[in-house]
């Protein structure tokens, strides 16, 4: 069983501010160092936002999430069938800061300037105690 629908419940209001801040950002990162901006996939929002809800929910921080889950088991169980890659973030307070984050680190700056990659989902959610929990999905 992955995270669903049911558990990444509508976002917020600040979690969709959020979501666009990031994708807006990634994709200027990707221009800048030559790769075509990725186009916001619904599905792959979906098992971010799942993945989130579930490390917020829990206080895990994990690539390895709900019944032992990767982020490909979550990506094709909300119906996308080809995932790229995932980032993972929390606790940083705006866009700009977990953005910043992922490009100094050499994993997560992978994930963001593969060119292969043409989509994305960003799920932003906030615990009970309101810390931001983060899943950058990527698709071919």
């Amino acid at each position: 069983m992955t995270a669903g629908t049911a558990q990444a419940a509508a976002p917020k209001a600040s979690e969709t501010v959020l979501q666009n801040e990031i994708n807006r950002l990634i994709n200027i990162q990707r221009t800048t160092h030559g790769c075509a901006a990725l186009t916001v996939d619904a599905k792959l929002t979906t098992a971010a936002r799942g993945h989130s809800a579930w490390m917020a929910q829990t206080g895990k921080f994990s690539h390895t999430g709900r019944s032992n889950s990767n982020f490909v088991a979550r990506s094709k169980a909300a119906g996308y069938a080809k995932p790229s890659a995932e980032n993972i973030a929390w606790g940083y307070r705006t866009a700009a800061q977990v953005v910043n984050g992922w490009m100094k680190s050499p994993g997560h700056r992978t994930n963001i300037l593969n060119c292969k990659s043409k989509t994305v989902g960003v799920g932003a959610v906030f615990s009970a105690s309101g810390t931001p929990y983060y899943t950058q999905d990527f698709g071919y």
